[in-house]
């Protein structure tokens, strides 16, 4: 109890003391005697708060140097998808340009031809049962597809329908090595046979069965057509001869063609649906340089 009353005289005299020299600071203003010690006084929460400061803006602009870094990321990941979705626009854009383009191409070869056809789309490249080199294009029963068609791009021949279902169909190419077809030299009647040799549709080897014919590089061929235009229809274009092998003594020629259609690169075909009323024979092939 006598600790505690001691404790309190000595805070009120430390209250009154202060107040008292609060007071005359007051009012003696600049002449205050406690000018020196306020200086001091001020001087040294200065200096602290000037370290304080000092250690404090480092710190708060590493926060928001941090801040801003992750805004920043993020506007940069938004701006790279923003980018991607552009470039993917543009790559669309420009296949469907050119799609439309080999569409256009396709109708013209078959007014020329004078067959009618279904445009489908290559959208797989698959095996089929006693065939290497097969495709899937995105037309059917349903569009008037059977098996045993003529399968045609822009630019020439490209196989038969071996299978189909209602919505889709299965294409051996011509570069299959069990495929074969008919052909015929363009400007007479010399006629031979068209197999395929694999090789990723490259080359395709063309038997002629007159010996004696005359067979160059340069030489062109169209298919020669089939009974009833099944499987083919005569008067596509097949390829141009690259190479003649010299056969002595056999009753028939042998050369490889490349082919005009590229049978690595199918995109848009056409099943022809109708045969032409006659043999359109050298009218679809390509126009030469030079020539009308």
């Amino acid at each position: 109890m006598r600790d505690t009353r001691r404790a309190r005289l000595i805070l009120g005299l430390l209250l009154t003391a202060a107040l008292v020299v609060l007071t005359i600071d007051h009012r003696t203003g600049v002449s205050s005697p406690l000018g020196p010690a306020r200086g001091v006084g001020a001087s040294l929460f200065g200096t602290a708060e000037q370290v304080v400061t000092g250690i404090t803006r480092p710190v708060g602009e590493f926060v928001s140097a941090v801040a801003n870094s992750t805004s920043a990321q993020r506007r940069i990941e938004e701006l790279e998808g923003q980018n991607a979705r552009l470039r993917a626009d543009l790559a669309a854009s420009a296949l469907d340009k050119a799609r439309s383009a080999e569409l256009r191409r396709l109708i013209g070869t078959s007014q020329r031809g004078g067959f009618t056809v279904v445009t489908a789309s290559v959208i797989a490249r698959r095996g089929h049962p006693g065939f290497e080199d097969a495709v899937e294009i995105d037309a059917g029963t349903d569009d008037g597809v059977r098996p045993e068609m003529t399968v045609v791009n822009a630019d020439g021949l490209v196989g038969r329908v071996v299978q189909a279902t209602a919505r889709t169909s299965t294409v051996v190419l011509l570069s299959d090595p069990a495929s074969s077809a008919g052909a015929r030299l363009e400007g007479g009647n010399e006629i031979g046979v068209i197999n395929g040799v694999g090789e990723y549709g490259r080359l395709v080897r063309f038997r002629l069965l007159d010996s004696t014919a005359q067979l160059t590089p340069g030489t062109r061929i169209v298919s020669f057509g089939s009974q009833r235009g099944v499987p083919y229809v005569p008067g596509v274009p097949i390829g141009v001869i690259e190479q003649v092998e010299a056969t002595p003594g056999e009753l028939t020629r042998i050369a490889y063609a490349r082919p005009f259609a590229n049978l690595s690169g199918l995109d848009v075909v056409g099943v022809v649906v109708a045969a032409p009323k006659r043999d359109p024979r050298d009218a679809v092939l390509p126009i030469r340089d030079g020539q009308r």
